[in-house]
């Protein structure tokens, strides 16, 4: 069986075994680390996981693991709007698959016994209480099945009313009572050469009881038997290894059964984990009073990006009050620069917008009023650094080695977002350099969205993109008040450092 819950057709490829210490340099690429760093993705995932290991690793894998397929976004949300509408349910199905992770440790069952006596007994043991679950995940979907209306729950409740019908537990139950052998391992051997035991074969144990005269000893016997002292050390031996030879098969079979039952409720308790981490983000966000909606994603040709009232998720998880959303239409622009005064929000303007398109292509609902994007192959960021502490290298040529990586992995139909990039040198260089990586993305067929202090720059490609960019800019009062609000206007060859200058020292 299969869950089926995050893609229409396949599992999500997890690690069977997660690390003890989690360490993000390891376990991700420069890619992936630079979208979690520049992004602030942590602090998402800590509010999905609770202070859940495993869910913070669910949330990160999911989400770095991006969707590029409109259909399968689809498919994903609609399976969270039945966990949205259904919540408890949810979580009740996610603890049933969480308690089946704990099933080999409390039947003492594992690979490590040599002996088959040994895996066999654990294995049933394990498999008892697996149906156990199953049992109640079945009880589940024929209480609940009509309730929800996903292709992808529905689905697996079908399968599970399927495949775990009565006859199915019955089957097991008989099964696992004769394994456990009350009466005694029957099997058959034949003698090979040097009268050595060859073709050992299990038998099901006989029902028939000896007849009575039989029993008394005063009939024929059907068959002979022999009883080993108690202190015959080496003959409790040699029956114990005639028995592990008729056992192995049958123990090997046993275990498998129980793994792979396990690994049934391995990718059920992932899947479903991904979808918890939604609702403990979605109950988060309620609390706080922010708005958040479903998003649409789109076809990438023509490129499309609006959103109305869009705000940055990382930012309001971290803050009391309510953040300042923004909107924007540049649908059929490939390009969209943001520049205006410093600290107006251009940079969490660009955060909002990476959060919101990841979030989209893994599935999820996104916090603003609406959000329509075409779906990217790839996300990319490429967001200023602090100072090499070490000296080895100047803030440029960092710039450039991680721009290097990018280009490494960039492909058509990729969405990438520059704050404040290549000034780490005089303007006129770092212009001509932004405008360079620029023009070669957009002829490569990728989107880009550019926050940059730069007048030279965003001039210049004012200029040679007139109709298909989109330039907006960080408003400012004029008493030097910054609004957080973002709009569509022309790039001025000024940041406004004097309004820091009468902030810091002095009054106007």
């Amino acid at each position: 069986m299969k869950a089926l819950l995050l893609y229409r057709d396949r599992d999500f490829e997890f690690p069977s075994e997660l690390p003890r210490k989690l360490d993000l340099e390891q376990e991700l690429s420069p890619h992936e680390l630079d979208l979690v760093q520049d992004l602030e993705l942590v602090t998402l995932f800590n509010v999905m996981s609770r202070g859940d290991r495993f869910l913070f690793e669910v949330a990160m894998r999911v989400m770095l693991a991006s969707l590029d397929d409109p259909g399968a976004i689809v498919y994903r949300q609609q399976v969270l709007a039945d966990c949205l509408a259904r919540p408890e349910l949810v979580r009740e199905l996610y603890d049933i698959a969480t308690e089946a992770m704990d099933v080999p440790k409390k039947a003492s069952w594992g690979w490590s016994s040599h002996f088959p006596a040994s895996i066999l007994a654990g294995a049933v043991r394990a498999l008892d209480m697996y149906m156990e679950l199953l049992k109640r995940l079945r009880g589940t979907a024929d209480q609940h099945a009509a309730e929800f209306k996903s292709e992808g729950f529905s689905n697996l409740f079908r399968t599970l009313q399927l495949e775990l019908d009565n006859e199915y537990f019955e089957t097991v139950r008989r099964h696992l009572k004769q394994l456990r052998f009350k009466n005694g391992v029957t099997m058959s051997a034949e003698l090979g050469g040097g009268n050595v035991g060859v073709h050992y074969v299990l038998r099901s144990p006989g029902s028939r009881r000896p007849a009575w005269r039989e029993r008394l000893g005063l009939g024929p016997k059907n068959a002979y038997s022999f009883s080993i002292p108690p202190r015959d050390e080496a003959g409790a031996q040699a029956v114990g290894e005639l028995e592990a030879r008729g056992l192995n098969l049958v123990a090997n079979a046993a275990a498998q059964s129980a793994d792979h039952i396990r690994s049934f409720f391995a990718m059920l308790r992932l899947e479903l984990g991904f979808y918890v981490g939604c609702l403990n983000l979605r109950d988060r966000l309620v609390a706080k009073g922010e708005t958040f909606c479903v998003p649409r994603p789109l076809s990438w040709d023509p490129p499309s990006l609006s959103f109305m009232e869009l705000g940055d998720i990382c930012l309001s998880l971290r803050l009391e009050q309510p953040v300042v959303g923004n909107s924007a239409y540049a649908d059929g622009k490939p390009l969209v620069v943001i520049t205006g005064p410093n600290s107006g929000g251009k940079s969490t303007f660009l955060r909002s917008v990476g959060l919101a398109q990841l979030m989209m292509q893994a599935g999820m609902f996104v916090m603003a009023q609406s959000f329509d994007a075409g779906v990217a192959k790839g996300i990319f960021t490429h967001f200023i650094r602090e100072e090499d502490p070490s000296m080895t290298s100047g803030r440029l040529d960092e710039e450039l080695s991680r721009m290097g990586r990018i280009a490494d992995e960039v492909s058509p139909r990729s969405l990438l977002l520059f704050n404040e990039s290549f000034a780490g040198t005089n303007e006129r260089e770092g212009s001509e350099i932004g405008r360079q990586v620029v023009r070669a993305l957009l002829e490569s067929g990728s989107k880009v969205v550019y926050v940059t202090h730069l007048y030279d720059l965003a001039e210049s490609l004012r200029l040679e993109h007139p109709d298909t960019a989109l330039f907006m800019r960080a408003e400012r009062s004029e008493d030097g008040r910054r609004t957080y609000k973002l709009v569509k206007a022309d790039p001025l060859p000024t940041s406004n450092g004097e309004d820091l200058y009468y902030r810091i020292f002095q009054t106007r």
